[in-house]
């Protein structure tokens, strides 16, 4: 899935309208942004690795096919291309093919061009001009305008595959925009998508809309009708399913979804790990029980995850420990479940989202030569391979706000679709260092508490996307009473972000976030904002967040 999609990741119907976006990934940190651009102008779009085999797209008839940008070149020893009979897939296909940076490059070689190293090397902002009177992308009305576009190529075209016409270059000469109509191939030396081609999204609806003829057909409603048939035609009726349900968004509106197609044989399981927010454990099991009247047990297996967790500091092995204890109790669970109904569950359902799968793992068959594992979750890069459950994973094809979208037709309460994102393996990843050593994990609880709650009273909670602290292994020196003391810090972090697969520092919580650090002996009693509330500074002011 994500940029690593295989054939049978994709929902059974996806192949099968005309409306579908074939996303070809070959490293560019934009890729995510090109499924989402087309996403938001109502198109089904689907991101799979460029250098799969061509039978990961058996039964796929996409409609458009993009090629994303990348790091490498195209003269690059081991470059990433598209896998053999390409081409003549997308031909029998009636597919309109757009490469868009490496894309167009790599597009622009294998049909018999020229590529090469730039004089005009083109990075960040940069003016095109529109040169062509009959250009598709661009329409006659703009022939002559120039606007300004996002670079970022070292490589440049030198000579077009026959039947091509350059249809706007760069300020510098450099081609920026190539067509051949009567084929179906479109490039683009630049990244429509970003925010920073004010006009890039104007041109991928033409191309979507004009050239391709797509129509704007893909809703949420379809997302939540297919995800229903596929499960049920996934799981027999007699079969049960155990759900591990985190209290977040992702686990709660796949809790929901599933029970909605296969009713009380979903089996829900909240597992409190010893890594929980402040009361996080009775907040949302009275959640559960009230709003959602989902069917849940809770686990306390706090003693196990912290023991097991004991001396390890690097953030990588903590996430993989965590994955390995939940499905060991995900495991007892099913046994015990077996023991009681008869039967035992054959699959698990997880919240794992789009960005997900996108972070944790590199294409298949690259050999991480053009995408690197940016993190492991629980949930994904942290399974074991011995694993006893099949995954049942809903929502995998979806962004964040995509899901809390599918929440709001499953009737999810809103209060509850709004809520922070909180990770995976937990404090885990919020406490550096050893979890278990000293009071970190108490001392972050109440920090943690107390920001969120003055953000609420602030009413900023639903303008931020998300806000935590963060415990450091570092001392600082502070004064609490009279005295003068030294203990650990903790970092206080305001973000915003559309999709989560990008964030910025919030500016709404900048009031809040004047003093970034405070010392942990003072943050037990009381963690000072600059808010009308907390008037009182903090006298350890060292560092900054961004």
């Amino acid at each position: 899935m994500g940029s690593t999609a295989a054939a049978s990741s994709l929902p059974a119907s996806a192949g099968s309208g005309e409306n579908l976006v074939l996303i070809l990934d070959y490293g560019s940190q934009y890729t995510h942004l090109i499924t989402r651009r087309v996403r938001q102008l109502g198109v089904l779009s689907l991101c799979v690795s460029g250098t799969a085999p061509l039978a990961a797209l058996e039964g796929l008839r996409p409609r458009a096919i993009v090629l994303s940008g990348g790091p490498h070149s195209v003269h690059a020893t081991g470059a990433p291309t598209f896998p053999e009979g390409f081409l003549d897939f997308a031909d029998g296909a009636g597919a309109h093919v757009l490469g868009v940076c490496y894309g167009m490059q790599l597009l622009v070689q294998s049909l018999g061009g020229a590529v090469e190293p730039g004089e005009r090397q083109e990075y960040g902002k940069m003016n095109v001009e529109v040169t062509a009177s009959s250009s598709a992308l661009y329409g006659e009305a703009e022939t002559g305008k120039r606007q300004t576009v996002w670079m970022s190529h070292g490589d440049e075209v030198v000579k077009l595959p026959e039947g091509f016409e350059v249809v706007a270059r760069s300020v510098q000469g450099a081609v920026a925009a190539i067509e051949n109509q009567e084929k179906r191939f479109y490039g683009l030396q630049y990244h429509p998508e970003v925010t920073h081609s004010p006009q890039g999204m104007e041109t991928l609806r033409r191309f979507l809309f004009d050239v391709c003829g797509i129509k704007a057909d893909w809703k949420m409603q379809d997302v939540l009708d297919e995800e229903i048939k596929t499960i049920q035609s996934m799981v027999d009726p007699d079969e049960h399913v155990i759900c591990a349900l985190s209290g977040g968004v992702d686990s709660t509106v796949a809790a929901t979804l599933v029970h909605k197609a296969i009713g009380d044989r979903l089996h829900c399981v909240f597992v409190d790990n010893g890594l929980l927010r402040y009361k996080e454990r009775e907040r949302v099991m009275s959640t559960f029980e009230s709003d959602l009247h989902l069917p849940v047990t809770c686990v306390d297996a706090s003693e196990q995850f912290l023991s097991k967790l004991k001396g390890v500091e690097d953030p990588e092995q903590k996430r993989k420990i965590i994955g390995r204890e939940f499905i060991a109790v995900f495991d007892d669970f099913a046994h015990k479940l077996e023991q009681k109904i008869g039967k035992r569950p054959e699959y698990l359902v997880q919240g794992t989202l789009y960005p997900d799968v996108i972070e944790s793992c590199p294409p298949p068959g690259s050999g991480r030569t053009h995408s690197h594992t940016i993190k492991s979750h629980h949930n994904v890069g942290g399974l074991p391979k011995d694993m006893k459950l099949k995954l049942i994973e809903p929502l995998k094809l979806l962004f964040k706000d995509e899901v809390r979208k599918l929440g709001s037709i499953l009737d999810v309460p809103d209060s509850f679709l709004k809520r922070h994102p909180f990770p995976g393996p937990g404090l885990a990843v919020r406490v550096l260092g050893d979890v278990t050593k000293g009071n970190a994990l108490d001392t972050l609880r109440q920090v943690d508490e107390i920001f969120v709650q003055a953000i609420k009273d602030a009413g900023l909670y639903d303008k931020i996307w998300q806000a935590f602290a963060v415990f450091l292994p570092v001392q600082t020196v502070g004064v609490q009473g009279d005295q003068r003391t030294h203990s650990n810090a903790v970092v206080l972090r305001a973000i915003t972000s559309e999709d989560g697969m990008t964030a910025d520092w919030s500016l709404h919580a900048a009031p809040l976030l004047q003093p970034r650090l405070a010392s942990t002996n003072m943050a037990t009693r009381r963690l000072h904002l600059a808010h009308p509330q907390h008037r009182r500074w903090p006298l350890a002011r060292c560092g900054h967040l961004h």
